[in-house]
């Protein structure tokens, strides 16, 4: 991923419709993905770790993620999924809900 465009983000705070297009034209669809679903809510921060919020509850932690997507692709080619650039603009943005309790997949 294009690291000018993290710094650009982290430096703003916020995720300027600029900075939204520049997203999507770097990422197209997985943008897409993540953009909505950090503005739909769905990035939490467990005291443990990152959960995402999509198919099913995925764990995001120290650049890895428990989707599909990721354990079969990403893996291999360092591609992030959608779920881990979800974390990462919610990271910079400060977009994403505090859970103050440990994560359990029964527990969302």
């Amino acid at each position: 991923m294009d690291e000018p465009f993290w710094g650009k983000l982290e430096a703003s705070g916020e995720l300027t419709p600029e900075l939204e297009e520049e997203l999507l034209h770097l990422l197209g669809d997985r943008g897409t993905k993540a953009i909505e679903g950090v503005r739909s809510s769905r990035v939490k921060r467990y005291l443990d770790f990152f959960v995402v919020e999509g198919r099913r509850p995925y764990v995001v932690e120290d650049g890895l993620c428990t989707c599909d997507d990721y354990l079969f692709r990403g893996s291999r080619t360092g591609e992030p999924c959608w779920h881990l650039l979800a974390v990462k603009i919610a990271l910079l943005t400060g977009q994403y809900q505090r859970v103050d309790a440990w994560f359990h997949e029964g527990g969302l």
